[in-house]
């Protein structure tokens, strides 16, 4: 079977439909939504149109949460608030009632489980980041005493492409770049970045091919036209003017070096407020 694994497709209906298209070529038989479905831009309700007709299986994510109330909004950026804030006056009950119902975790058979932020977690799962070694192999450690006896755990919500195989207790990152032959023995924990939502100089939407025959992942990056989407959450009132005026190769650049100097998030938070 060929699992087509997208996350945090963040109400960004351009990059979702490019996304889809291209699941569709590659031959994806199964889509796994990893959550953040809304948040941040102005599509909510056709995304979550494209992933129920496309027979989607998806979990929650945070945004996801916090839209319908089950989460507090303590912690989201200044601009994830407002966006929520937004989201939630435009939403309509059938939509709620989808995103209220999705679940924290759940798995393909024994081939696959899927979270939006971290298996070892129970409550509150969706916030955590897999962004340490340290909360890597305690979800890696978590999915092999898993019931369904997947040996992949797929997740999402820090928006950044990762392929680690824990072995022997060991931690490996494998090279996103090129396709990955997965071991038996070994367990593997999937990122696929983002679909709607980039956060570093690649701004296409990324996504994982994982072909349970073959036993192998892939990482497939499409193009969109992400200044019509960005544009649209400008309009909206979502996203500061002042930060899309910006031409995007530009703004990619400047965001990167800011992240290398470890001070994008602090003159994230300035603008954005």
């Amino acid at each position: 079977m060929r699992i087509g694994i997208l996350s945090d497709i963040h109400a960004n209906r351009e990059a979702l439909e490019a996304t889809l298209a291209d699941m569709s070529g590659a031959g994806v038989e199964r889509i796994v939504c990893l959550g953040d479905v809304v948040g941040y831009n102005t599509d909510p309700s056709p995304c979550i149109r494209l992933l129920r007709e496309a027979g989607a299986v998806c979990v929650a994510g945070n945004h996801d949460r916090a839209v319908t109330r089950q989460i507090p909004t303590d912690g989201f950026s200044v601009r994830a608030i407002r966006a929520i804030a937004w989201t939630r006056k435009r939403l309509p009950p059938e939509d709620v009632a989808w995103l209220s119902a999705l679940p924290l975790k759940t798995n393909v058979g024994d081939q696959l489980v899927a979270v939006h932020g971290a298996l070892h977690v129970d409550r509150g799962c969706e916030l955590v980041r897999l962004n340490s070694e340290d909360r890597m192999r305690r979800t890696a450690q978590a999915l092999l005493a898993h019931p369904s006896g997947a040996r992949v755990c797929a997740y999402g919500h820090t928006h950044r492409l990762g392929i680690h195989e824990y072995r022997n207790g060991e931690l490996w990152e494998h090279d996103p770049g090129s396709e990955v032959a997965l071991r038996g023995g070994s367990c593997y924990l999937l990122n696929p970045g983002t679909v709607g939502e980039p956060r570093s100089e690649e701004r296409r939407a990324t996504w994982m091919l994982f072909d349970t025959g073959r036993r192998t992942v892939s990482v497939r990056r499409v193009a969109y036209d992400d200044r019509a989407a960005f544009e649209k959450t400008r309009r909206a009132g979502i996203e500061p003017r002042r930060l899309l005026s910006i031409p995007a190769p530009l703004r990619a650049a400047l965001q990167g070096g800011l992240r290398r100097m470890g001070i994008y998030e602090m003159v994230r938070r300035v603008i954005n407020s």
